[in-house]
This record gives structure tokens, sequence and C-alpha cells, in this order.
């Protein structure tokens, strides 16, 4: 079957309201996935191999936490060449997200805004969905599952969140992320201060290492990974490195969206609330990236993600310091071909 370019089915989606082309959209990959119809999407993948934290990846691009909130498309997103995909935020309960609209495209800057709040069917649907999955990681595809916390629960309250997330995906997953840096659940990034973080990341370690002893006859090992915000200053960066490592967490993903706006000023819906992803998120994710490499040194485990719309993007990613690279923005606006793409500059670094 040949290929759909992108460029064909981009005008009829970008004519829809965003939640609905993204709802459309990952209705139609998860009814095809696994059928003769993913050729209209799939693409070869790059071979790239890397190995990191204790995994081995095929290659270094792969799609971020969000696009796929309940892990409903594993496998067809999969087939568009990552060597990674991550799925979720997740949280403990189902929770509808905040009230739409709540997606707002800002196309003269290759942008998003989102507002969604971790809407997602919560834990036992997450870990069917995942469970359902099967050609992205019988091909090799390394599977990250990034969980967070309910909006309901009081921040003070926030590791039993979390730690019911660990429990749940630890089974299911490759590399597990903590997502402690989205701006739509209210206190969130507070847990990126350094008493909060030390308390999180010491009481979700204990828990993983429990784990990992009860199924060491299996010697299997799960990575985690802290997803932080590119609005820190220097100082909190590094207070958040020393963390990191106090912890023996295993790598960290630099960054989520932003909520300044000061490059999309007097753009159509710039003033929205919510996170900003995309083009303009690219250099503060840059300076993140440099100052983590910087503080953390030469082999701790960086994934960079933030407004890569081409190959020479992600190389900049790895030129600032990233061991691996994330996408999800640019892929809408870029479409498949961007995994190949980028997959195949990193190659080249």
């Amino acid at each position: 079957m040949a290929l759909v370019p992108y460029a064909l089915t981009r005008p009829f989606l970008f004519g829809l309201d965003p939640e609905r082309a993204h709802e459309l959209t990952l209705g139609s990959i998860a009814r095809l996935q696994n059928t003769p119809a993913q050729a209209l999407w799939a693409r070869p993948r790059v071979a790239d191999p890397l190995s990191l934290a204790g995994l081995d990846f095929p290659n270094r691009i792969g799609l971020a936490a969000g696009l796929d909130k309940n892990g409903l498309c594993i496998d067809g997103l999969g087939a568009m060449g990552f060597g990674f995909i991550e799925v979720g935020t997740v949280t403990p309960k189902a929770q509808p997200g905040n009230e739409r609209p709540r997606i707002f495209r800002l196309p003269q800057a290759n942008a998003l805004i989102n507002r969604l709040g971790f809407n997602n069917e919560g834990l036992g649907q997450f870990i069917a969905n995942v469970q359902r999955a099967r050609s992205f990681r019988a091909s090799g595809g390394l599977l990250g599952l990034n969980i967070g916390k309910n909006a309901a629960t009081p921040i003070e309250n926030a590791a039993d969140d979390y730690l019911l997330g660990l429990q749940g995906v630890f089974p299911h997953a490759d590399y597990i992320t903590v997502n402690i840096s989205s701006p739509n659940t209210k206190n969130l990034r507070a847990l990126q201060s350094d008493a909060a973080l030390d308390a999180l990341l010491s009481a979700l370690q204990e828990r993983k290492l429990k784990l990992e002893a009860e199924q060491s006859e299996r010697s299997r090992r799960v990575p985690m990974f802290v997803k932080i915000a590119p609005d820190l200053n220097e100082e909190q960066i590094a207070v958040i490195a020393q963390t990191l490592q106090n912890n023996g967490i295993d790598g960290v993903i630099a960054t989520n969206t932003t909520v300044s706006r000061e490059s999309v000023q007097g753009l159509p819906h710039a003033e929205e609330a919510g996170g900003l992803s995309g083009a303009p998120v690219f250099e503060a994710s840059n300076r993140v990236i440099r100052l983590l490499r910087a503080a953390l040194g030469s082999h701790y485990p960086i994934i960079g993600v933030g407004g890569v719309m081409s190959g020479e993007d992600a190389r900049a990613k790895i030129k600032a310091g990233a061991d691996l690279v994330q996408i999800y923005t640019g892929l809408i606006y870029k479409g498949p071909g961007l995994v190949s793409e980028a997959a195949k500059a990193m190659a080249r670094v």
C-alpha cells in the first residue's frame, strides 16, 4: 500500500478543532494498527543502536508522553520508526481533565498550547491497553510509562499517587517517567523544589528497589526518569541535578512545556493558559539540557525534548548534551516523516 503524504491529510486535520483532530487521528491509528492499513503511515526504523540506563535503544528518536495518554496506539505509533515510545501521563484514578477548549494551535510559530490537565482513563485501563500492544516491543522498540498525580489529590499527598502509579506500571514498563513538570495540574511544579523533590524521589526509589527485589529471579531492572520544566533558573537546575544523583535516579527528561509567552506575543491564542510546546520552547529546552549536562557529568542519561521540527533540531539536542531525543508537537506539524529524518540526522552526530 502506498504511503499517504502527510501534506495531503494535514489541511483536513488542521481544519478541525485541535482536540477533535487529535481524537480522530488516534482513533484511526488504534483501529488500523497491526493491520495491512498500517502501511499508510508506517516507515522503516533507522538503525542507530544506543545502550543507556541499562536499556538497548534501537535508535535515538522517541515519542514524548502526552500524545497517547491512554496507551491505545503503541503499535501504530511505533510503526512510524520510533526507537522508543512514552505513553501517559496516567493517574491512579480516571479523570476528565480541564474544560474544553483546551488545545490551541499557533501555526505561525509551529506551536501548540494545551491545558489538558492529565485527562486519562485511569491506571487500570491504561495497563490493559499497554498489555494489548505487541508488535512494537516484539520488534525491539522500548516502552516508557509516564506517571502523575490526580488533580483532586492534595499536593502534600502527591507521593501516594506516584507510588500507586509506580506499583501499577512497574511490571509493564521498560522505563518509568515521573512527571512533576506539567503546568496544568495545580501546584504540581512545586514538586520540583528542593525538599519536596528529595522526599518524593526517595520514596519512589525505595519502592522501586523493593519491586525489583521481589522479582529478582527475572533479573529485571526498570530505570526511572524524572521529567522537568524549561522554566527553571540555573540554581534550581543545579539543585535538581544533585537531588537526582543523591537518590540514584537513572536519568532526566528535559523538558516539558513552558508557561512563558515571550516568543509568541501578539499571535492568536498566545495568551491562553496552559503549556506552550513546539518551536518556541526549542532554545529554552536546550538551555536546560546544557546546564544539566554540565551539572551531571558526561555519562548521566538525558533525554531531550522540546521544539524538534527537523533533523537539524534533533542534532542540536544531541550537541547540547542529550543522549536521546523525543518529539510531540513536531510530529503534529511535520508528520511521520520527521521520525526517520530526525533518526538519520542523529545517526550522523
